[in-house]
């Protein structure tokens, strides 16, 4: 029986009797057991779900490359920290169809599970995750980056570019679990990275669950985002920055008792903190969970000149609310809001522990935080138990939280009768691991 793992002296013999043959047509080394990245990333190639696929290290899907993956099929990763990380990137030009369904997604995991559902809450961090790396704007100086999570020195690592529609391909009906590893001292890896990916990429049902960083941050872009499961992480939630400008629907977030910072994170430039794009998504229908008063964090946070909209949302059971940063210049989450492209309108909040749910915090008047206190009402928020019993791993309210709702910006959005995730219909129900679990 031939191997299939590839020898170098076999590589070397295709590539003296290729003519014209591209890098991104090369593959990485597989064998029975492992899949390892020789430096040509994966080639354009389809993983079956009935083999074993077990990603050791960093495993990058080339510009040009497609990498596809089959319904059901369940993509582990090793062990490791530092260096030895194990993750999957797609660069700039290459492109994953991880297109699964309700019956049979797609799920990236630990070496270690085996998929019982009985890893415990606390195993977090034991491999990297999934990175996708596009050509759309960012807000960085130059305008690209480099990816934090992968060691310096790595050319595929780099992010941005001028196509808002640019297409990193499909996550549908995709599980994320037991990611994070670390990278070096507080740097860990997201359980899913999106950095400067572009509107043209679908993003639909996708579940992160148990990260030890964030669930999944955007770096900039404008990729779209419906149908969001993150829980039980140990950072943010959901955390975007650069510039991310996409819309957003059905979002379910889930903390557990000490575990978890800010539900939402937004943020703007860093390098520099007036550039553009401007931090300026659209997003309806969340369902935010908090974890009580066991945590510092805030359920929204927005600073460095983030702005967005967060509308016809559930937000509930956390020690803060929604705070914004005030420097008391221009460049700052307060002056957003005052310019009419930062707004947190129609939701319903619950047991918040924070009486005032909006605040500021850096420098700002008495006067300045009236004012912006004063949007909790004027913004047609409200306060009101919304029946939901996310403790027994319900996170439908016992009725549609019908009324008083903003109407949708434009027809990328569902126009539905509803605030929250959820209407009548319970979409997490069997493709993630949250529905078997209780969080």
């Amino acid at each position: 029986m031939i191997s299939r793992s590839f020898s170098i002296a076999l590589i070397i013999l295709a590539l003296s009797t290729s003519n014209g043959c591209r890098k991104s047509d090369y593959l990485v080394e597989e064998s029975a057991l492992t899949i390892k990245d020789n430096g040509q990333g994966t080639g354009t190639v389809t993983w079956e779900k009935n083999k074993t696929h077990l990603i050791e290290g960093l495993v990058f899907v080339n510009d040009g490359q497609t990498l596809t993956i089959e319904p059901g099929t369940v993509v582990r990763f090793r062990a490791g920290s530092g260096e030895n990380a194990s993750a999957l990137v797609v660069s700039r030009g290459g492109k994953i169809i991880a297109e699964g369904t309700p019956d049979e997604p797609i799920i990236f995991t630990a070496e270690s599970d085996d998929l019982m559902n009985e890893m415990p809450a606390a195993a977090r961090g034991l491999w990297g995750g999934i990175i996708i790396l596009g050509n759309a704007p960012v807000n960085l100086r130059g305008g690209e980056g480099y990816i934090e999570g992968i060691p310096m020195a790595e050319p595929r690592a780099y992010y941005g570019g001028p196509d808002a529609n640019d297409n990193s391909g499909i996550l549908k009906y995709v599980s994320i679990r037991y990611g994070g590893s670390n990278i070096g001292e507080g740097n860990e890896i997201n359980g899913l990275t999106l950095a400067g990916v572009g509107r043209e990429t679908e993003v639909d049902f996708v579940e992160v669950i148990s990260n030890a960083d964030d669930g999944i941050e955007l770096f900039g872009g404008t990729v779209n985002l419906r149908h969001l499961v993150v829980s039980n992480c140990g950072d943010d939630a959901i955390d975007y920055d650069l510039g991310w400008s996409g819309f957003g629907q059905f979002w379910l977030a889930v903390q557990t008792d000490f575990h978890g910072d800010n539900i939402i994170e937004a943020s703007g430039g860093i390098n520099p903190v007036d550039g553009i794009p401007n931090s300026l998504p659209i997003i309806f229908n969340t369902s935010l969970i908090g974890n009580g008063n066991t945590g510092a964090g805030y359920c929204i946070r927005f600073d460095r000149n983030a702005g967005g909209i967060i509308a016809n949302s559930v937000i509930l059971h956390n020690q803060n609310g929604v705070i914004a940063e005030s420097t008391n210049m221009t460049l700052d989450s307060y002056s957003q809001w005052q310019e009419g492209k930062l707004a947190v309108i129609n939701n319903l909040f619950y047991e918040i522990n924070n009486p005032s749910i909006f605040d500021l915090n850096g420098i700002y008047s008495p006067t300045q935080l009236n004012a912006w206190q004063s949007h909790f009402q004027n913004g047609q928020n409200n306060i009101g138990d919304p029946q939901i019993n996310h403790r027994q791993g319900n996170y439908l309210p016992q009725q549609k939280l019908k009324g008083n709702l903003a109407p949708v910006p434009n027809n990328w959005f569902q126009n539905v009768d509803f605030r929250g995730a959820f209407g009548e219909s319970n979409w997490i129900d069997g493709w993630t691991l949250l529905s078997k679990l209780s969080y």
